[in-house]
């Protein structure tokens, strides 16, 4: 038997989402039963009851993972069962993640898994909005301890209307997507794209959507009440030596100040120096000392050094490498770089680097997507590598990790939109390739400035170009003081208390990812570092803009060239053929690929080739076959047949007629093969058509008629 324990959110909307714990997985520390109309989602947390020992942070696990029974499908592929993590359930499982880590105790060092399971799923609902608030339920009928509860929203603008959590067939007309996580008194996570909309529309989409997280926040608390569950379990996983703390702080305080007042650029130098006061603070102690001390002095030089950079940067605006707090790095930028590709660019900015190329391809070429919730095919797709070189890493590369995934996905919603479509001229599928070969701060922002310059290389369209800047956060809560940070270092995102970055054209917002560290962001704050990354990309357009200040006139030479044609619907069957022979024939004669796609009641015919020669061949072709015969139009043919009584020849292809015996010369044969044989070519003049639809050809008719035979005419007249 079971209790089950259940609360109704009602939202102003009407939506309704019901979460109950105490039915499944009771062994787990927390679940629960999230329900939105047809979609489920259980939720379990399970946390170590002790810290591995030598660990010193939270080793978090969050896990979303979709069932194809959920939908009524059975999975592809030989095995037949739902196997790695697709983009989309890694995606889900980074916001889970991104929202819940800031919120556990920072002294909170037990093996913690978080997982969210599709059991069940509405067609018309994306999980993705409820699998945060899902995740946080479990939480809050634990006794893991957490500073929360959070949850997630999506915030959309359709026809000028914010709407929380809209259906999936509304979205496509929204200019506002954003996923937002928070708890009852703050915003921590946003994640979304739009169509160039300005600062603050996207600020009154967070506060709408922060509106309804309080709505989840305080539902979340009652079922944690009456589920008994408000008490938290009494961990200790963390000893200190307050005296050593002191020590340490005292005696290195002031050198990693002077260091840290250096502004070196060089990221290994400066970490060499910093290495170098910790290294002579530990020579005081003998091996056997060290044995006791050597960790707690690592803890206590991090928070030594976080200390003194973040007060430097209050105190004096000065930031680790000598900039202002609104000032970007240096840049330079490069196009067709790579003499092969249909388009290439190098973006660095500072100790950032990227190269990013470009592949145009057919409509074959489209990414299929086949998800339990999303199953649909991409035209564009970007994928971001980040190899352990590029930081100076000595260890191997192994597949694509979940921080790939996630950067690639953001860069590659900040570009989407700006992307012209198929319906205005860009036949083309498109794949972005970036390869960070230098990484110090924001390699996704990097990863769009590269991306926007190698599109336009490969003389795609854009409707405008895009850049990327990653904004950071300096605060403190104490004196109040604050400080935005444009274009952060990877030191300044790692000591900093925000990571938010921002593309888009100068007319707007195109994406957007903001992490937030700390409790208690103003939109005051939040409106100044929008308007400040505003500003930033600002500058690092204009650098782009020195370099290609638009997308090339034509494509490269060795690009694929696409050709469209638009034939009436009924004709698709016969230029397709029976079992797909005659539009084979076409690809193989032509050296062509093609392919058709019914829409608007007509059939739209792409054709891709390396040249232009080899296009226009296929669309003769197949203008041949949809072609209409007119009568008195002269034709070029081929006999495909001989007969007794004449040539049966084709004038059009796939269309045939018969070149009676008496149409092939003026003078009487007494055979056609007498003139004619198979695969001659000839032109022919349609002289009628009759009511079955059979073609009356003839060849005498565009000969010169002989003299005798003329002179009997005038005898007869």
């Amino acid at each position: 038997m079971y209790n089950e324990i259940t609360k109704t959110i009602v939202m102003p909307d009407g939506q309704t989402i019901e979460i109950s714990t105490g039915k499944l997985a009771k062994q787990a520390d927390g679940s629960v039963v999230l329900k939105v109309g047809n979609t489920m989602l259980l939720a379990t947390v399970v946390s170590a009851q002790d810290a591995k020992e030598d660990v010193d942070f939270l080793p978090l696990s969050c896990e979303y993972k979709e069932k194809f029974a959920s939908v009524g499908r059975v999975p592809g592929g030989f095995l037949k069962r739902e196997g790695r993590a697709s983009d989309y359930e890694i995606l889900i499982s980074r916001l889970i993640d991104r929202a819940l880590r800031p919120l556990f105790p920072e002294d909170y060092h037990a093996e913690t898994f978080v997982n969210v399971m599709l059991m069940s799923s509405d067609k018309d609902i994306y999980p993705d909005a409820y699998a945060g608030l899902a995740a946080s339920a479990a939480i809050a009928v634990s006794d893991i301890p957490f500073h929360g509860p959070i949850s997630e929203c999506r915030v959309a603008r359709i026809n000028g209307e914010l709407v929380i959590n809209p259906k999936q067939s509304e979205l496509i007309d929204a200019d506002i997507d954003l996923i937002v996580a928070g708890t009852i008194d703050n915003i921590n996570m946003v994640e979304g794209e739009m169509s160039e909309v300005s600062e603050q529309d996207m600020l009154e989409a967070i506060k709408v959507a922060h509106d309804a997280i309080k709505l989840h926040c305080k539902v979340q608390l009652e079922l944690a009440e009456a589920a008994g569950k408000t008490a938290k379990r009494v961990y200790c996983h963390e000893t200190h030596d307050e005296a050593l703390r002191e020590k340490v702080h005292a005696e290195t305080y002031e050198k990693v100040y002077a260091v840290a007042r250096e502004c070196n650029a060089n990221k290994h130098l400066r970490k060499e120096k910093f290495d170098a006061v910790k290294e002579a603070f530990l020579s005081q102690y003998s091996e056997e000392e060290l044995d006791v001390v050597k960790k707690l002095v690592d803890v206590y030089y991090h928070d030594v050094e976080k200390e003194a950079v973040r007060n430097m940067i209050l105190d004096e605006g000065l930031r680790l490498d000598g900039r202002k707090t609104t000032q970007i790095r240096p840049i330079w930028c490069e196009v067709d770089y790579l003499p092969s590709t249909h388009g290439s660019a190098v973006f660095t900015r500072g100790e950032t680097q990227s190269v990013t190329t470009c592949t145009l391809g057919s409509k074959l070429d489209e990414q299929r997507i086949d998800g339990a919730v999303i199953a649909t095919t991409e035209r564009f797709v970007l994928h971001y590598n980040f190899p352990p070189f590029s930081t100076g890493d000595a260890r191997p590369s192994r597949g694509v990790s979940r921080r790939e995934v996630g950067h690639g996905n953001l860069a590659h919603r900040a570009l989407k939109r700006m992307i012209p479509g198929d319906s205005e001229g860009n036949p083309y599928s498109i794949r972005l390739v970036s390869d960070i070969l230098e990484s110090n701060g924001s390699s996704s922002m990097a990863t769009v400035c590269a991306g926007c310059l190698s599109l336009m290389d490969a003389g795609v369209k854009l409707k405008s170009p895009v850049s990327g800047i990653a904004m950071g956060l300096i605060s403190d809560s104490k004196t109040g003081k604050y400080a935005v940070l444009s274009d952060i270092l990877g030191d300044e995102d790692h000591l900093g208390d925000m990571d938010f970055k921002v593309t888009g054209t100068s007319k707007g917002i195109t994406a957007t990812q903001m992490d937030i560290k700390v409790d208690g962001l103003s939109y005051e704050v939040l409106e100044k570092a929008l308007l400040q990354a505003k500003e930033g990309r600002a500058h690092i357009l204009g650098e782009m803009m020195k370099t290609l200040d638009a997308p090339r006139e034509d494509y490269k030479p060795h690009a694929p060239r696409i050709e469209r044609i638009i034939i009436p619907q009924d004709m698709i069957g016969a230029v397709i053929g029976p079992g797909g022979k005659i539009i084979q024939e076409i690809q193989k004669e032509t050296s062509t690929i093609i392919t058709i796609e019914e829409a608007n009641n007509q059939g739209m015919v792409d054709i891709s080739a390396p040249d232009k020669e080899s296009i226009q061949k296929a669309i003769n072709w197949i203008k041949g076959i949809v072609a209409i015969p007119e009568v008195n139009e002269i034709y070029d043919a081929k006999v495909k047949s001989i007969v007794e009584f004449g040539a049966f020849v084709e004038f059009l292809p796939g269309k045939e007629g018969l070149l009676h015996i008496s149409e092939i010369e003026w003078h009487r044969l007494s055979k056609v093969s007498d003139v004619l044989k198979v695969g001659d070519k000839v032109k022919v003049k349609l002289l009628a058509v009759d009511k079955n639809g059979k073609f009356k050809l003839s060849r005498k008719a565009l000969l010169p008629r002989p003299p005798k035979e003329e002179n009997q005419a005038d005898k007869q007249e």
